[in-house]
């Protein structure tokens, strides 16, 4: 045997007392699983690998985990007892320690009468243990050790009786462990990846591409894939999988064209494969524990089939439910069959299997617990069944093919686990390998693209529509009210948001308790130790010659220092200069080192901050052009490694995306003639959109493909092209993903809503003019082709929404009637709110801020005179920095405030820009200090203070008025329709202050004339009388 033979002996003693734990629970209970036996051989003569796993070898895995030939186990409820030659007794001494049971090991050698000594002891030892011994009666193994104890044992036949106890020892072996249970696990999901990654891929192409193949030739190609060792380290894979322990439990076997075998009994016949019913079985085993797979596939199926597989999947589903600790075998298979009588095609009842499985292990099939309708074993929680449900020989109405697709059979089998009672359904260990309609369905003939479904809209947020509504106001006369509506208006809006600051200011402190520190942790900047050479050896070879090299290859410089060649890594180097002197040119180089003035790098660690450093060296040479040179290498390597690590930094969020699935079935739903931002190219160049089972596929014309999988997507718009020249899809990510060198968190689709031949300015050049009823119907036909074009793509996302609904994707559009212009960049575009977020999708760079990560809201530089304000949106995340929108028009305001109350989310304003790192570093020191301060109230207590003093004088100067119809309230609005606070505070101020000679000239005038009016209109009258 090979040297690296290790038995676990905790493993073995544990498996050796359950089994000796069992026989004598037995004993007394009646003796109904070892009928009273006194002791079990168990022998096994020499390997045979014709032979497969058989019980004998089958419990020598179970207690070794290794088969070892020409030896004879003896059990006896007071010890065990092992026959076997001088090398394999090295590896079982050990086990005679660490356990309850004693162990006696017993060498073979080449004396025949010790041999036959060894033999007679243990029948000794047989007659003294009772009347009836314990054998494995299908004992397949043979050779000259197995037939030399069989003729000493028929010395004792007449006197002993011989039992069979395969029965149990299945029922010992059949409750796994938790390594059995993982073993098991680990060859169900290897089975699963070929079945579903590799047989189904290649059987679509050969279908696809119209190839021919035949059964045996298509197994055999499935049989080698298990020494492709790259295609089992798939993602998936299971920890610390190892491809060296895979073996095939059962062989690859593909059958169809009317040539089934549900039984597996024959090999692959060398028919070519048929495009029909299709059924795959295989397994593979790991650490000697077997597998089960099968899958039926069906291509262009008629409604007969699919109604057949349906019952079948159905009674397959309701067999894996009825696997519970403590049912009967019997019961599983009957449940079967009730579920097909009850179905819409009992008659397939009579072509249904003899049994729904059996126990699986180390032995393929177990036939002691197999699920039939006679066994009455009981289940438990640890035993592990092939599941096999199928059908044979069923009639099919409407072939293709008279002679190969008459008649057909349909299989499923999974490798399933008995789960403890109350948990449930068994386990699947092979659901990787999907049996749904969906997925084992194939449709080749099939060239009717799918009808559009019209899906219907998506509803708006209930608050949202509020506030559109609440723009929409009641007829009234001129002036009769309109103070009073935004009076209430604004007091409503004030009111919510004093609650909502209020819950806000609450969530902050029951959230960020005392001592909770800074976010940022107080870990500290860590020694980051550099290495130029491993050893001398790899020195260049020019360092003989002790002169500056700059070596790039290793991000060092050498420098001969007192004859010697010693290297420094640039990250030690601060930077390199020259200057020139009395015909020399020097060459300083500087380095890094502790307290060496203000700058970035004063927070350096180092190893040791209390050693000595060297702060510069200083070189000469009258050589200028080989020390300028040097000082430019090093340089440009400087910038190289902080380039580097700068790219690192911001590559550390792009996730590595899972392998995208796609669609074989039938054809992807695609997407032709749109353009992709970010771009792969320079060049602007088109591309299609498909959607795959887990992901979306960007198809460039230059044939580069980038996929987007649904988990990784966080957001999916869908932007009209309603006032736009572009319609959109756009997709938001949760984590970056690399378009070309850049990382990106948006990507969007798009096509652009005009064409060339439609000349929107008026210059093209006519051959005759147009009338009205032609511009008319240019306009009409223009606004058909826009509606269809938003139809197109809506109806895109929808499906994209559709394919992703696992993952919670839904579309989302964004309300342009509540849009409003802002520069949240460098350009002023057109900002939107969707259902979930606020959102720029028509020019780069792209915003997406979702709803749910805002925090509070700031309007900045909202006074009386300026034409816009600033809008700063800080997150519920303190260390992430403040996202900006300036320069909106102060026409949209209220329009503002309006949505951002009606979503729920606290904003306060101000006259002024405030430093808002400084704002978010105090709160990121200790949020709890931020909070118990009063938190976000300082932004609102700004803003109502300045409230306060323009209501004071307001109504200061209302009082003071004699010509005011009516009275007004001290909670006035801030912002009135008619006039403003401000305004009536400027009139005031101006009065207090004092007036120039000019004005006070004007209103004496104006005086005189009041003096005088009623004469001078009395005087007109006259005059016009006379006339």
């Amino acid at each position: 045997m090979a040297d690296e033979v290790s038995i676990d002996k905790a493993s073995f003693h544990n498996r050796l007392s359950s089994l000796i734990t069992a026989w004598k629970g037995d004993k007394r209970s009646g003796n109904h699983v070892f009928g009273d036996v006194g002791s079990i051989v168990v022998i096994m003569g020499k390997s045979d690998e014709t032979q497969g796993f058989h019980k004998s070898n089958a419990a020598q895995f179970w207690l070794l985990g290794y088969e070892f030939p020409t030896t004879l186990f003896l059990f006896t409820l007071e010890g065990m007892y092992i026959i076997t030659t001088k090398k394999k007794a090295t590896y079982l001494e050990p086990l005679k320690e660490g356990g309850k049971t004693p162990i006696e090991v017993l060498v073979r050698g080449k004396d025949a009468e010790e041999n036959t000594k060894q033999f007679e002891r243990m029948l000794e030892l047989i007659k003294n243990a009772g009347k009836k011994v314990g054998v494995v009666a299908k004992d397949a193994s043979s050779g000259p050790f197995v037939n030399e104890w069989k003729t000493a044992f028929a010395d004792i036949s007449k006197d002993v009786e011989e039992v069979d106890i395969s029965s149990a020892l299945s029922n010992v072996m059949s409750v796994k462990d938790e390594n059995e249970l993982r073993a098991i696990r680990n060859a169900s999901v290897a089975s699963s990846h070929v079945m579903a990654d590799y047989f189904v891929d290649y059987m679509s192409d050969i279908l696809d591409k119209d190839k021919k193949i035949t059964h045996k030739a298509f197994s055999d190609k499935i049989a080698a894939k298990i020494d492709d060792d790259k295609f089992f380290k798939w993602k998936k894979a299971p920890a610390n999988f190892d491809t060296m322990q895979l073996d095939w439990s059962i062989n690859p076997t593909v059958m169809s064209g009317g040539n089934f075998d549900v039984r597996l009994t024959t090999d692959p016949d060398d028919s070519n494969l048929h495009a029909g019913v299709i059924i795959s079985a295989l397994g593979l085993r790991y650490q000697t524990y077997a597998s089960m797979l099968a899958r039926t596939y069906l291509v262009d199926p008629n409604k007969s089939q699919e109604g057949a597989y349906k019952v079948l999947l159905n009674v397959h589903d309701a067999v894996i439910k009825e696997l519970r600790d403590g049912i009967v075998a019997k019961d599983v298979y009957n449940k079967a069959i009730s579920v097909i009588k009850a179905s819409k095609r009992p008659e397939l009842a009579e072509k249904f299997s003899k049994s729904v499985g059996a126990g699986i292990g180390i032995e393929t099939r177990d036939g002691t617990f197999t699920l039939n309708a006679k066994n009455n074993r009981v289940l438990k929680d640890g035993m592990t069944f092939s599941i096999s449900t199928s059908f044979f020989d069923v009639e099919n109405p409407s072939p293709q093919d008279k002679k190969r697709d008459a008649k057909y059979a349909l299989m499923i089998s999974d490798t399933v686990r008995v789960n403890p009672a109350g948990v449930g359904e068994g386990f699947v260990f092979t659901k990787d390998a999907a049996t749904d309609m969906e997925s084992t369905s194939f449709f080749f003939n099939d060239d009717e693209e799918e009808e559009k479904k019209e899906k219907p809209k998506p509803k708006k947020d209930s608050r949202v529509g509020a506030v559109a509504s609440s723009n929409i106001t009641k007829t009234r006369l001129r002036g009769q009210g309109a103070q009073t509506a935004n009076e209430e208006k604004e007091g409503a809006r004030r009111e919510h948001q004093r609650e909502l600051h209020n819950k806000k200011h609450g969530d902050g402190l029951e959230k960020y308790t005392a001592g909770h520190g800074n976010l940022n942790g107080t870990a500290v900047k860590q020694y980051k130790k550099f290495e130029s050479y491993k050893r001398d050896a790899v020195f260049p070879t020019r360092v003989k010659d002790l002169m500056i090299l700059v070596d790039e290859k290793n991000n060092s410089i050498i420098l001969p220092i007192m004859g010697r060649p010693v290297p420094f890594h640039i990250a030690t180097l601060k930077n390199a200069t020259t200057s020139q002197e009395g015909g020399f040119c020097f060459l300083r180089i500087n380095f890094l080192s502790p307290g060496q003035g203000v700058g970035r790098k004063d927070d350096q660690p180092f190893e040791d901050p209390s050693a000595q450093f060297i702060r510069s060296l200083t070189f000469r040479s009258k050589d200028n052009n080989r020390m300028e040179d040097i000082k430019d290498q090093i340089t440009e390597m400087k910038k190289n490694m902080t380039r580097k690590e700068q790219e690192k930094k911001d590559m550390e969020d792009v996730v590595e995306q899972e392998k995208l699935v796609e669609i074989r079935s039938r054809r992807p739903h695609r997407l032709d003639n749109l353009y992709m931002r970010p771009a792969l190219e320079s060049k602007r160049v088109g591309g299609a959109v498909e959607v795959h089972t887990n992901g979306l596929r960007y198809q460039h014309l230059g044939n580069q493909r980038v996929d987007i999988l649904f988990s990784n997507v966080k957001h999916l718009f869908f932007q009209p092209c309603v006032g736009e020249l572009i319609v959109i899809i756009h997709v938001h990510l949760i984590n970056p993903i690399m378009i070309g060198k850049r990382k990106a968190k948006d990507i969007q689709f798009y096509r652009e809503a005009t064409e060339m031949q439609f000349d929107e300015t008026g210059n093209r050049k006519r051959k005759h003019r147009y009338g009205d009823e032609e511009e008319f119907e240019a306009e009409q036909e223009e606004k058909r082709r826009r509606a269809q074009l938003d139809k197109e793509f809506r109806n895109f996302a929808e499906k994209i929404a559709d394919a992703g609904k696992n993952e919670g994707l839904a579309v989302d559009m964004p309300f342009r009637d509540l849009g409003f212009n802002g520069v949240p960049s460098r350009s002023s575009v057109m900002v939107q709110p969707t259902t979930d977020c606020l959102v720029q999708l028509t020019e780069p760079p792209f915003m997406v801020i979702t709803l749910l990560d805002i925090e509070v809201v700031h309007l900045e530089r909202v006074q009386f005179g300026l034409k816009n304000f600033d809008m700063v949106i800080v997150f519920k995340d303190f260390t992430r920095q403040p996202a900006h929108i300036n320069t909106i028009p102060v026409e949209s305001l209220d329009s503002v405030k309006d949505w951002l109350d009606s979503v729920d989310i606290p904003y306060s304003e101000g006259p002024l820009n405030l430093n808002w790192a400084t704002i978010m570093k105090t709160i990121v020191t200790d949020p709890h200090v931020f909070f118990k301060d009063g938190g976000w109230s300082f932004l609102a207590a700004e803003s109502d203070s300045e409230g306060e003093d323009e209501e004071e004088e307001e109504s200061a100067f209302e009082a003071s008025g004699d010509d005011l119809a009516s009275e007004s309230s001290e909670d006035e609005s801030d912002f009135d329709d008619d006039a403003s606070a401000e305004a009536s505070e400027e009139d005031v101020s101006d009065d207090e202050e004092g007036e120039d000679w000019d004005e006070m000239e004007k209103k004496a005038a104006k005086k005189d004339r009041e003096g005088g009016l009623e004469d001078e209109e009395k005087s007109a009258k006259g005059g016009k009388k006379k006339r």
